[in-house]
């Protein structure tokens, strides 16, 4: 993988070509920290509903500034019932203030069943619309995700992908590449995880730096976007100059998936393995 092809890569079949390292604002890094990610060549912006600092930078957005950027959001599965995703489009244009999504998801999928007949439907209807470029999930069950995506069901998925939770690279990766599904990632530091001195680590061995929990994610070429969630405008620009170091060299691979065990092994439960 050359240094050009880790900053930069086709999202699938969606026709975009994007900055590898997407941002999301969940943890409020400020209005001025998502303009520093646009301004840096980040073009993947995931919104949550009460995502109000990315909102209001999207809302403000001119034609020209908004056509170079891809918007990724989505309806939620409350696990006991969800909205209809076509009013949580319309919802979402309001919100957004803009004429289109990218990447439409139907977000946090826990099991097959809760992706049965009336959600495929709908998002198949939306899959039409002009106003959904691409539509995705966000899954927790990696075999189900890698069986949507072998049989070319969506544009995207959005999977969980980092050093402890390696799955991905059985279960979903090898069934992308029939149909030119992208791929998105996102807790590339398990929640912090990674960053932080698990139970029975040896004293003298490090622990992950954000840095390199993104590089990580991105060594693997099916990646396309893994996303980032900066809690402030410094971490924003520390893990875009990590990036720009490119791939993980071998010894920093060995170290990164020797923690990630001894962190899944012992870091407890979330959501599955």
């Amino acid at each position: 993988m050359t240094n050009s092809s880790f900053l930069t890569a086709d999202l699938g079949a969606t026709g975009r070509r994007v900055c590898r390292l997407g941002l999301s604002a969940s943890y409020r890094p400020g209005e001025r920290a998502v303009r520093a990610a646009l301004d840096a060549g980040i073009d993947y912006l995931f919104c949550y509903a009460v995502d109000t600092h990315m909102t209001r930078v999207v809302r403000e957005m001119n034609a020209d500034r908004r056509d170079k950027v891809v918007v990724a959001t989505g309806g939620y599965n409350w696990v006991a019932w969800h909205p209809p995703l076509r009013r949580s489009l319309e919802r979402a244009l309001r919100r957004l203030k803009t004429d289109y999504i990218d990447v439409f998801h139907y977000l946090g999928v826990l099991k097959p069943g809760q992706f049965g007949p009336r959600v495929r439907d709908e998002l198949t209807e939306l899959r039409a619309d002009p106003r959904v470029k691409a539509v995705a999930i966000s899954c927790h069950d990696r075999r189900f995700a890698g069986e949507l995506a072998s049989r070319g069901a969506l544009d995207v998925v959005m999977v969980r992908y980092n050093a402890a939770h390696c799955g991905a690279e059985q279960d979903i990766f090898p069934h992308v590449e029939r149909h030119n599904v992208g791929v998105v990632s996102y807790t590339a530091t398990r929640w912090t995880a990674l960053l932080r001195r698990m139970r029975g680590w040896p004293a003298n061995e490090p622990v992950a730096t954000a840095g390199q929990c993104y590089r990580f994610a991105l060594s693997n070429p099916h990646v396309d976007v893994a996303l980032t969630a900066p809690r402030n405008e410094r971490q924003l620009q520390e893990n875009l100059r990590e990036v720009e170091r490119g791939p993980l060299p071998d010894d920093e691979m060995a170290f990164m998936r020797r923690l990630g065990q001894h962190v899944h092994d012992h870091a407890g439960w979330f959501m599955g393995h």
